[in-house]
């Protein structure tokens, strides 16, 4: 579990890094559309390569088949939004601002949709230590954020 969480604290660096950079890169494009569509681009190259590398299976066409349509387009539609909205927003509001905003959004959601069990989640109850954790995230980003 520690090696999965070692995992997620450099995964959300990552994320700060990149949005950082991107969003510098959409300043100096003037377009954080532009920045978005770049961002993906060079995502789809090294994803690939990371697939060519450790796949040794592609999936059957019995497989492809069996996902919903909406499941091809959806993901990506909200990553360019969420992205594009990053690298419009970070260099306005400060990464700090920006990513702590997000982050709150991200844990809201995610809460609500373990509540209910949405996108075939394991149902996770709100709790009331959930909710107080939720009040301290907020007045966390509050301080933060603060002056």
């Amino acid at each position: 579990m520690i090696y999965l969480s070692l995992l997620a604290l450099i995964a959300g660096a990552a994320i700060a890094t990149q949005t950082s950079m991107n969003a510098q890169l959409g300043v100096m494009l003037k377009n954080p559309l532009l920045a978005t569509s770049v961002a993906f681009v060079s995502s789809i190259f090294f994803t690939l390569c990371g697939v060519l590398l450790v796949n040794r299976e592609i999936p059957s066409v019995d497989m492809v088949r069996e996902v919903p349509v909406y499941l091809w387009f959806t993901g990506g539609a909200f990553s360019a939004f969420g992205l594009g909205c990053f690298y419009y927003l970070i260099p306005k509001m400060g990464i700090g601002a920006m990513l702590s905003a997000a982050l709150t959004g991200q844990l809201l959601l995610a809460m609500v949709a373990g509540h209910f069990g949405w996108f075939d989640l394991p149902v996770k109850p709100i709790t009331l230590a959930k909710l107080a954790g939720v009040v301290a995230l907020i007045s966390g980003i509050v301080l933060i954020n603060r002056g």
